[in-house]
């Protein structure tokens, strides 16, 4: 249609100038000036005039009126040929054509914005198998991107008598930072499976309920009471991590992303920790110790996505602590991620 549609505003513009420049009854003259106007389609719209005032004549048409009258012929004529009337001030007006390019198409806007006509690029129609296997590439191509991560930790008691005391629930917090990749393992319409993998600087802050704080004793780690008022007391272990997630990414019908759930593992190293302990009055003490923990932590997570935002569960396979050496407890840590 668009093809026709330009072949006909080129056969319609080089009659009207030719009657606008010449006359109705005289001889055509050779062209000395000329406009060509290639489409990405490898259509052309020519436009011959004796002079550059015949094309600049253009402006004082009413292109849109010829486009439509031209546009109910078509469907009539047998061959789609057809011709304009000579009268050219049928076809004056003061008439505005805006094109906007935009990513789904292009708009052309004739005079007013009730007047819109909306189209698809050349060569782009969703049903084109070109055109949907290029949005997928682009959709599913593996790219490093940075996040940050925060939650809330929980200790998971493994044995019958618990030998730590308890956590605030809101105070013991979780924050990480993380660099990572996702390429794409399968590609499907409407789902993908991808491989999450990065790095991670992780920090898991447990902060105990009451006045009690955490000590290295010499064989052991105790958590006795300070015998004192205190505003905050925690134990912060900062680690680095190798999280590895596959997940399978849910499409809709154009392209976009809906949502994912994955299921994976991550290893990480302690790099360092700390007790804090706020008094009363507002001072800080701060001491950093292993605190017995263990160097190496290991175990499974999940996430599920929403869009952009990712909604993670994860929780620790071996001990917190060196067996031993403090309560055997596992860390469970969930949150959302940016």
């Amino acid at each position: 249609m668009m093809n026709r549609l330009f072949t006909t505003i080129a056969t319609m513009t080089a009659l009207l100038l030719m009657v606008v420049t010449s006359g109705v009854n005289a001889a055509p003259v050779s062209p000395t000036d000329s406009l060509v106007i290639r489409f990405a389609n490898r259509t052309r719209l020519v436009i011959y005039a004796p002079d550059k005032a015949g094309i600049q004549a253009l402006s004082n048409y009413d292109l849109n009126k010829i486009v439509r009258e031209m546009g109910m012929k078509l469907d009539s004529v047998p061959g789609g040929q057809t011709a304009i009337s000579q009268d050219g001030e049928r076809f004056l007006k003061d008439t505005v054509l805006v094109l906007t390019q935009k990513k789904d198409g292009f708009t052309i806007v004739i005079n007013s914005k009730d007047d819109t006509i909306r189209t698809k690029p050349a060569g782009q129609d969703s049903s084109n198998r070109a055109y949907t296997q290029a949005k997928r590439r682009r959709r599913d191509k593996s790219s490093f991107d940075y996040g940050i991560s925060i939650g809330l930790n929980n200790f998971i008691q493994q044995s019958d008598n618990p030998t730590y005391p308890a956590l605030s629930p809101f105070g013991s917090r979780y924050i990480a930072l993380s660099v990572g990749a996702m390429p794409t393992i399968i590609r499907g319409k409407h789902a993908s499976l991808k491989l999450y993998y990065g790095v991670e600087v992780a920090w898991n802050n447990f902060m105990f309920e009451g006045n009690n704080v955490v000590e290295k004793g010499p064989v052991a780690v105790a958590f006795p009471d300070a015998g004192r008022d205190l505003q905050k007391s925690k134990l912060t272990v900062c680690t680095i991590g190798v999280p590895v997630v596959p997940r399978v990414t849910f499409y809709n019908s154009d392209g976009r992303k809906v949502g994912h759930i994955g299921v994976g593992g991550y290893a990480n190293y302690r790099l360092d920790s700390y007790r804090k302990i706020k008094e009363a009055d507002g001072s800080k003490d701060r001491r950093h110790s292993d605190y017995y923990l263990n160097n190496f932590r290991y175990g499974v997570m999940a996430h599920i996505g929403i869009q952009s935002l990712n909604f993670f569960v994860k929780y620790d396979l071996n001990p917190l602590f060196q067996l031993d050496k403090g309560p055997d407890v596992r860390t469970l840590t969930f949150g959302i991620g940016f």
